[in-house]
């Protein structure tokens, strides 16, 4: 047995699903507008020029060619390519910090972003042109 909806019960769930239609699309356009909750992390390059590889493979990528490099320096002591942790410093550190740590360094602002531990610096030093002092051994 099929129950007829008048017209006035009608009219309310067609009014009901252009309410719900409509909150739905300025939801999705205020949460877009303003890029959602979560800020986009503050990506600075002090001395732009050509990276190694295009950003999003670096994106991608980074971590892969920094242990690829650690590996070649550690086991065959080749130092100096282009994917080396020191030259990533030497582009991407921040001109009045020297560091690609901080609130918005280069590296730290899109790991915390990305909620990925940076684990480099337990051992690394996080700023550019670091010289060791005279007489300490590495």
């Amino acid at each position: 047995m099929s129950v007829t909806p008048s017209p006035i019960q009608s009219a309310i769930w067609r009014w009901c699903s252009v309410l719900v239609a409509v909150l739905a699309a300025t939801m999705a356009a205020v949460a877009h507008a303003d890029g959602g909750r979560t800020p986009k992390p503050a990506v600075t390059i002090a001395n732009p020029g050509q990276c190694i590889a295009p950003v999003d493979e670096m994106r991608r990528n980074h971590m892969d060619m920094l242990k690829h490099q650690r590996d070649r320096t550690l086991r065959q002591g080749i130092r100096g390519e282009k994917a080396s942790l020191n030259a990533c410093i030497e582009c991407h550190a921040g001109k009045s910090t020297g560091s690609v740590l901080g609130k918005d360094g280069f590296c730290e602002s899109c790991h915390a972003y990305a909620a990925v531990k940076l684990d480099c610096w337990d051992c690394h030093q996080p700023k550019a042109n670091y010289r060791p002092a005279v007489g300490v051994k590495p």
